[in-house]
């Protein structure tokens, strides 16, 4: 082998060498940077009663009632897991309510945004299968947490609920939540 042949090849096997040396610090630094993001992860639980008035209309719709309306009130927690959810904290909530009550049954949906004390918002969506809008009614169902404003960005989780309805157009919740934020 020629002199020259063997620089060229120690020369390419260094350009090799730092070119790994190059490839690994990208790696290295998204794995820490992954592993930073984890770290900075939050989830935990809150449970909350909500009281609500509505203002609900109902109307016969083919073979179905069709209510929908508003419904405002405000939201306690009344315990929590994590300090994203303070206990004793209050929130305003307001909603928009559309149920189909059938001879099969009766599915709602309900958006609501809940407003805390620093103007921070939590969006989720009421569903329920089944119970009953009126007073002496109940319903049970899910709840999906779908973001938020300020301190509630990117916020995700579910939640249990039963609702009671009481004369007056008013009603009581209690949730029992599991929320996640990256």
């Amino acid at each position: 082998m020629s002199p020259a042949y063997e620089l060229r090849y120690e020369t390419g096997e260094k350009k090799i060498a730092r070119g790994t040396r190059r490839a690994r610090i990208p790696i290295i630094a998204s794995a820490i940077l992954f592993v930073a993001q984890g770290a900075n992860a939050e989830s935990g639980t809150y449970e909350s009663v909500i009281s609500i008035v509505t203002n609900y209309t109902t109307l016969e719709y083919a073979d179905q009632t069709i209510t929908g309306g508003p419904s405002h009130g405000t939201q306690t927690i009344i315990d929590s897991s994590g300090e994203l959810f303070v206990k004793g904290a209050s929130s305003a909530l307001d909603c928009i309510v559309l149920a189909k009550k059938s001879a099969a049954g009766m599915d709602l949906e309900a958006p609501c945004t809940v407003v805390d004390s620093s103007g921070d918002k939590t969006f989720i969506l009421y569903r329920t299968k089944g119970g009953d809008l009126t007073a002496g009614g109940a319903a049970q169902g899910t709840i999906e947490i779908v973001g938020g404003t300020g301190k509630y960005s990117g916020l995700t989780g579910k939640c249990a609920y039963q609702i009671s309805y009481v004369p007056g157009n008013r009603g009581v919740t209690t949730q029992r939540c599991t929320w996640q934020k990256p």
